[in-house]
């Protein structure tokens, strides 16, 4: 009689320094930077960037910020990964779960051996990237194929889309938020999300005549921006706006942590949070929704640097909202993902938000 599959779930996030020292943090950013779908340019620029420019000056200044945030867990990104797959496995018991990052420690290789370790020959890769980019979740599925196909005997990988506009995803987002704006009563609703170069975004759109070619070309996604790392952001924006039932003039959408002079997508953070201080927006919230863990970019680039920004340019308090961690919500909703994506749905569990709310439907 041929066995059951077994199933194993690999969370994927993009991974962090092993210490707030500038060595680690070197070490970190030459893999990181290394990676041809991070930047896309020739191999000798990127080397001369790398070498010449970045390395040499970067790593200190990164291992600073990494110090205003470093807990006695170590790198927030890792210890609230490591709480969400924690309690994935309490939630689904009959289903083998890893974690992994994308760059750093614990490895996908790693990963994919402890899964492999434990019989599972069918595996659900989840990047925890809610929207596309080539240079995050490309780069991911890229590298998963790769360590996936070194031993003799392959695994069988389900990867599961990006879950940008996802129901239960918007859900867990308004949820987690919702108690933040009700207390802190803001004037304004900024979106921020992670940046990237306009090009990257342009090499996503196979007609080369859509993606930023026009104001709008974000509203709606079709054929041609259905990889539109942009797009995806201004669906999820549009639908946690929708869900929390905020009026679009009372909200923003912008891009955060852009690098080198090279033109990156726009409306900026830094820039807009100024504007908005100086017409007079007074309580600013500000959800990350490209981050499903509380990480650098959050904590110290928005919950730090942006509020200083803010206050100094005139405004009164800046609120970051959570990233949803290891919100039970989130959990319930991640479950949810995976189980619509699972080659065998008959091996997950049904389930419920564990916090004893009502449950979450897709």
């Amino acid at each position: 009689m041929r066995p059951e599959p077994k199933l194993g779930v690999l969370l994927v996030n993009l991974g962090t320094p092993d210490a707030p020292r500038a060595p680690a943090v070197r070490r970190y950013l030459r893999e990181f930077l290394s990676d041809p779908r991070v930047l896309d340019i020739s191999a000798l620029g990127r080397w001369l960037l790398l070498h010449l420019f970045i390395l040499p000056f970067r790593p200190a200044r990164s291992a600073a910020a990494y110090r205003t945030v470093w807990g006695p867990d170590g790198s927030p990104l890792l210890h609230h990964s490591r709480r969400l797959t924690e309690a994935l496995r309490v939630a689904m018991p009959d289903v083998d779960i890893e974690l992994a990052m994308r760059y750093g420690e614990p490895s996908l290789r790693s990963g994919l051996d402890a899964l492999r370790a434990r019989g599972c020959d069918r595996i659900v890769a989840v990047p925890l990237y809610p929207q596309y980019a080539a240079s995050s979740t490309g780069s991911t599925v890229e590298a998963l194929y790769r360590a996936a196909g070194e031993p003799w005997n392959t695994p069988f990988l389900t990867i599961v889309p990006p879950f940008y506009d996802h129901p239960a995803f918007i859900d867990a987002l308004a949820r987690v938020g919702a108690p933040v704006l009700e207390d802190f009563r803001p004037d304004h609703v900024m979106f921020s999300f992670h940046g990237i170069p306009e090009r990257q975004v342009k090499k996503s759109d196979p007609s080369g005549a859509h993606c930023l070619t026009r104001p709008g070309c974000c509203d709606s996604i079709g054929v041609n921006n259905r990889n539109c790392y942009r797009a995806h952001c201004v669906a999820t924006a549009g639908a946690l706006r929708d869900r929390l039932g905020l009026r679009r003039e009372a909200t923003t959408i912008c891009f955060q942590s852009r690098l080198g002079r090279t033109p990156w997508i726009q409306p900026f953070t830094d820039v807009e949070l100024v504007a908005l201080a100086h017409r007079g927006v007074r309580r600013l919230a500000v959800f990350c929704p490209a981050f499903v863990a509380d990480c650098l970019e959050t904590l110290e680039e928005i919950g730090i640097r942006a509020a200083e920004a803010f206050k100094a340019a005139g405004g009164e308090d800046l609120r970051l909202v959570p990233c949803l961690n290891d919100h039970p919500v989130w959990v319930a909703a991640l479950a949810i993902i995976i189980r619509e994506s699972a080659p065998h749905p008959r091996a997950l569990p049904v389930l419920t938000d564990s916090s004893s709310a009502a449950p979450l439907s897709a």
